[in-house]
């Protein structure tokens, strides 16, 4: 696959944008395992972030009902569009998915899924995009930086305020690890790949506002006890935050990172009644 991509980059005039975060993956059985990973059927609809050369595309295409392949670089969107003729069922869409909502590409709640290699700067920005959007997807399967994916499935003791963001609306699971030489040109970094099973409802009934709010304040200062980190973060003095976290069942001098999803709830139901 190597020189097939150097061979269609060269035929197109296009180097890779390191702008754009442009890696192009090289390595077929890391392709099959985002696409085995993917479960793809015939009347599934597929959203793809940042297609480029299309060669996962076609293999989503294969596999899937509609593609809907979204791509920022406008040169690799003509060109896909050429490359991609073939499949009737797949469609082109030059635009910055951030800037896309999933109802503007007429996509149902749960009715489609989202795969992706994602580039490593905007990752964590397009999976919150989907995630807390109204129209939710029902499965991610996304590639992204070792470290990050590592960071998303980390459980209560390593927690941070991505991987609440990312458990508080899916169950996510590493099931696969791509090293930097399955990529052209090769990235400084390893890659993972990260299923993300979207739940029916978020794990914790709370404010979201108001849960990220609190967590914000909380990881401001990460290496603090938990007291301190919310009092500078909030603009509090200790002594109203203390009795609060005790009240909540959290030892005060514990850190942001051991608390579980359950606890920063626990507090965001609480503090509102509490602050001014």
């Amino acid at each position: 696959m190597l020189l097939e991509t150097k061979g269609a980059l060269r035929q197109l005039g296009i180097r890779a944008k390191k702008g754009l975060g442009q890696h192009f993956l090289i390595d077929r059985r890391a392709l099959s395992k985002i696409v085995a990973a993917a479960e793809l059927g015939p009347e599934d609809v597929v959203v793809e972030v940042g297609p480029g050369l299309g060669v996962l595309t076609q293999e989503l295409a294969r596999g899937g009902g509609n593609v809907l392949a979204v791509e920022i670089d406008p040169q690799l969107a003509s060109a896909l569009e050429g490359n991609l003729a073939e499949f009737p069922n797949v469609r082109v869409i030059r635009a910055d998915v951030l800037e896309l909502n999933p109802e503007q590409l007429g996509l149902r709640h749960r009715g489609y899924k989202v795969v992706a290699n994602l580039p490593y700067f905007v990752a964590s920005p397009i999976l919150r995009h989907f995630l807390e959007a109204c129209s939710q997807p029902k499965l991610m399967v996304v590639m992204l930086q070792k470290e990050v994916a590592e960071r998303i499935v980390a459980s209560s003791g390593k927690l941070g305020l991505l991987s609440l963001a990312i458990q508080l609306y899916a169950r996510p699971r590493i099931v696969g690890r791509v090293p930097a030489k399955s990529f052209y040109p090769a990235p400084k970094v390893d890659s993972a790949i990260l299923r993300l099973e979207i739940r029916d409802k978020p794990a914790v009934d709370v404010d979201r506002e108001r849960l990220f709010e609190i967590a914000r304040a909380g990881f401001s200062a990460p290496r603090k006890q938990l007291r301190n980190a919310l009092s500078g973060g909030l603009g509090l003095p200790p002594a109203t935050i203390t009795p609060l976290l005790e009240e909540a069942g959290i030892d005060p001098q514990r850190r942001a990172e051991t608390l579980t999803l359950e606890e920063w709830a626990r507090l965001a139901r609480m503090l509102p009644e509490n602050l001014p």
